[in-house]
């Protein structure tokens, strides 16, 4: 036997091609990582975060996977049982499915931050909803690497699919309602018709302030300490007044004051003006406002506007102004009618 046909001898053995490619593994995977660490300082320097999200978050697994596929292919240089094959193949499928599970999940969920950060782009995904989106993201990530994992342990995942989308059809019909209500939830979440702490005036006549957005519900709290539960579902399906919408919290009221017929108007008019500007509660810009809407059967009609910080001093600064009116009308001898009705007795002559 000549030199060259012991070196080929030795080359074909199992055991020195399985220990090449673990070595071959095993430096490869070393560089990739050295590679990696590399661009992860690179990355630091760039505007945007999401090459740093991306670069951290592969450079584990990719690692894990190199090895996997050494170790798998020693596996099938022959010389093994088949039951072993088998066994260890499972268990380096089982931890790289597993490792990037992981990291897909870390990076899933450093990459929503990134992007709820960004408001002024994304108004989908906001600080508020991005639970949901990370929810999800978890779920379709693990739910990969459980299916990677059935397949290496040789699990039939057809009936278990099939089995799931039957179950999930039934689950389906059965609560309709209930998710309804959990889309509605993500989309009141996502647009923001309205924010914690806002006044709302519901279509039926219902008046609080939204003290929970959930998931399922929404909660508002009157002015009497009463919890009003609204189902998300409806909440997207109604007329909503937000009182205290638009650009500024601020919240207008309109009060109604008549006077008699006769009265000075001028008088009424620069009355109430000063009673609006000296009332606590009443923002001085926008000015107070007084507008002379008809004339009515009994009096003048008129309304004062006032702009209040919020929609929950309405009441307390509503109950102000009409005392001081009341006072100052009193004051000045300005009468405020209340409904007259003049009745006529017509006398019948009993003999006609």
């Amino acid at each position: 036997m000549t030199l060259e046909d012991a070196w080929r001898m030795w080359l074909e053995s199992p055991r020195i091609q399985a220990s090449s490619v673990l070595l071959g593994s095993i430096l490869f995977s070393v560089l990739v990582l050295a590679l990696f660490r590399r661009m992860v300082r690179l990355a630091a320097h760039t505007e945007t975060e999401v090459d740093d999200i991306l670069v951290d978050g592969l450079r584990g697994p990719l690692a894990t996977t190199i090895l996997a596929g050494g170790g798998w292919y020693v596996l099938h240089l022959g010389g093994l049982p088949e039951v072993v094959r088998w066994g260890l193949g499972g268990v380096i499928i089982t931890v790289a499915a597993l490792h990037w599970g992981v990291a897909l999940s870390a990076a899933s969920g450093r990459m929503l931050d990134w992007v709820a950060q960004r408001q002024d782009q994304h108004e989908l995904i906001t600080p508020r909803t991005r639970p949901i989106f990370d929810i999800g993201a978890k779920t379709l990530v693990y739910a990969g690497a459980a299916y990677f994992i059935l397949l290496a342990w040789d699990v039939d995942v057809t009936a278990w699919l099939a089995s799931a989308g039957i179950i999930g059809v039934a689950i389906g019909f059965a609560s309709q309602d209930t998710l309804s209500n959990l889309i509605a939830g993500v989309f009141i979440l996502a647009d923001a018709p309205y924010k914690l702490g806002d006044y709302l005036v519901l279509d039926n006549g219902d008046r609080g302030m939204v003290v929970e957005i959930g998931i399922r519900t929404t909660r508002l709290m009157t002015r009497d300490d009463v919890e009003i539960i609204v189902p998300n579902k409806l909440m997207a399906n109604v007329r909503i007044i937000n009182q205290s919408g638009g650009p500024e919290e601020a919240f207008r009221i309109r009060i109604a004051v008549g006077v008699a017929y006769g009265s000075d108007i001028d008088l009424v008019h620069r009355t109430l003006r000063q009673l609006a500007d000296t009332t606590p509660g009443v923002r001085a810009t926008p000015e107070p406002r007084i507008r002379f809407r008809a004339f009515g059967d009994s009096a003048l009609e008129h309304d004062l506007l006032v702009w209040v910080e919020t929609p929950a001093d309405r009441g307390l600064v509503t109950h102000d102004i009409l005392t001081r009116i009341y006072k100052r009308f009193g004051e000045l001898g300005i009468e405020i009618p209340f409904p007259k009705r003049d009745v006529y007795l017509h006398q019948v002559d009993p003999g006609a």
